[in-house]
């Protein structure tokens, strides 16, 4: 089996957060795989990474990174893969990871999700895929039909709840 994502977070501190992305690939049958790079601590070992990625049969990277954040960035300025940047809430509330990611200078984008927001990172890089996977664009379809349904059990489960003033 050979890995079409990969997931990459500046330490492990950030496999909390991460995870979210892996599940979700995992859930969808993705191939995937998970390493640790730093974009200050290990920088020959990221540009390795990032210059190898598309021959190693990779389709899409997933980055999280806290702080400063420069990963998902380093790795789209090497690569012509698309990369999905995860801000990592490490200090101030996540702005300055946010900030450092989605503020990419022309030419070198990287797709941002929210702050700690993986699991939309995971979604993103399967609707990716399936942009020529007629397999996997029905798993995506069913998947948010299922969300659909959550919000209508919801309702229904809010329906049952009783208060004097309440109106519906």
């Amino acid at each position: 089996m050979e890995a079409k994502v990969s997931i990459i977070m500046g330490s492990t501190s950030d496999l909390p957060v991460m995870e979210k992305a892996a599940k979700i690939l995992n859930d969808f049958k993705i191939p995937f795989e998970i390493n640790a790079l730093s974009a200050h601590r290990t920088p020959e070992e990221v540009e390795k990474f990032s210059k190898s990625a598309k021959d190693r049969g990779l389709e899409v990277i997933i980055a999280g990174a806290g702080m400063a954040a420069h990963l998902p960035g380093v790795i789209a300025a090497m690569t012509s893969l698309p990369v999905i940047g995860v801000p990592i809430n490490a200090s101030l509330d996540g702005m300055d990871s946010l900030l450092a990611i989605v503020q990419m200078p022309p030419g070198i984008p990287v797709a941002t999700v929210g702050i700690n927001g993986a699991q939309n990172a995971g979604i993103l890089a399967a609707q990716i895929l399936a942009a020529g996977n007629e397999d996997l664009k029905q798993k995506l379809i069913e998947y948010k039909e299922n969300l659909k349904s959550k919000i209508v059990k919801a309702n229904q489960d809010l329906a049952q709840i009783k208060f004097n003033y309440k109106t519906n």
